[in-house]
């Protein structure tokens, strides 16, 4: 929280009294029935993300009810908005808890998601660069190589060197790498991130068991489909971004990914790489800002929603299955320190 509303003030400190009346007007004038429909969509990809994780888990020996399957997962968004990748951990116990699915095994399937959709996220990142490479180009010489120059008045430093700076920079960082590696690799830290490592290998591998592969390849490009139009359907809230195409939406969508990577839940920080992401389509910053902050608050408030409602009638559903099978749902409870 407070490095999010660290990153507020380090944007709008440098904003005029006229500029940031801009912002709350345009919150004024907003068409907030587009934030419904991104809100509908992110419910939908959630539904096709707790059918995929089925898929997965299934290969183990088990069938839990979807009901139970779609609540774990959002009541696992909502507990990722207060600590990182605590989700992951709570949606799995849930499962160990009323579907008696040992809480190892489902975490397994959790980490091969996490890879899938990361591998996912790289292949979008690596399109976007080659369908927006211009516009990148003018970005960086605007926003990076021209601001360099004014303020060190290296006039014989063009961008040509500054790349090749740059890209220097990047080898020294690998090596920077690889010396702390051959230098700590056995101390306790390193063993840890070996370890986890090895996870991720081993979760990889559970995808040869997957009885359904076409379906959950059409799951995945689903999810994300979704994730671009839960940006993308925003874009009509405002004048000034209605007539944006989907190429400027999947740059919303996989720089703002990076946002909420660094900050949890992506506040502050995601209405500003939302605004300096269009300023590539000529939108003013203030317009880029104020549609920023309503593409997050129409994911997150679609989280906190349907993460209270499903913390809520989780243990009512399960209850009313009780009565009707005669079998206590917590039976054969697995903890999370099992």
């Amino acid at each position: 929280m407070g490095i999010g509303l660290f990153f507020i003030w380090l944007f709008m400190r440098n904003l005029s009294d006229q500029q940031k009346q801009e912002i709350f007007q345009s919150f004024k004038l907003a068409n907030y029935y587009w934030l419904l429909v991104a809100f509908v969509l992110g419910i939908f990809s959630h539904l096709l993300r707790a059918a995929r994780w089925k898929i997965l888990i299934e290969p183990l020996g088990y069938k839990p009810r979807g009901a139970n399957v779609f609540m774990a997962v959002m009541i696992g968004y909502l507990a990722n908005l207060a600590l990182p990748r605590l989700g992951e951990v709570s949606r799995c116990g849930i499962l160990s808890r009323y579907e008696k699915i040992p809480f190892n095994k489902s975490f397994g399937t959790v980490i091969t998601e996490r890879v899938i959709d990361m591998l996912t996220f790289v292949l979008l990142f690596v399109i976007m660069i080659f369908t927006q490479s211009g516009k990148i180009q003018n970005y960086i010489n605007q926003k990076i190589y021209a601001p360099v120059q004014r303020k060190f008045s290296l006039e014989l430093m063009d961008s040509g060197y500054l790349t090749y700076l740059i890209i220097g920079l990047i080898v020294a960082g690998i090596l920077s790498v690889w010396l702390v590696h051959r230098r700590f690799r056995h101390t306790r830290f390193f063993r840890k991130l070996y370890h986890l490592m090895l996870g991720f290998l081993e979760g990889m591998r559970s995808l040869v068991r997957i009885r359904k592969p076409l379906l959950f390849i059409v799951y995945t490009l689903l999810i994300w489909i979704m994730y671009l139009l839960m940006a993308y359907v925003v874009f009509f809230s405002l004048n000034e971004t209605s007539h944006l195409g989907l190429d400027a939406g999947l740059a919303v969508l996989v720089f703002g990914s990076v946002g909420i990577m660094i900050v949890q839940g992506g506040i502050g920080i995601y209405p500003a790489i939302v605004a300096e992401t269009l300023f590539l389509w000529n939108v003013p910053e203030t317009k880029g800002y104020a549609l920023g902050w309503l593409i997050w608050a129409s994911q997150t408030i679609m989280i906190v929603v349907a993460g209270i409602f499903s913390l809520v009638l989780l243990p009512t559903y399960n209850r009313s299955n009780y009565d009707k099978s005669g079998n206590h749902p917590t039976k054969n409870f697995v903890s999370v320190s099992d």
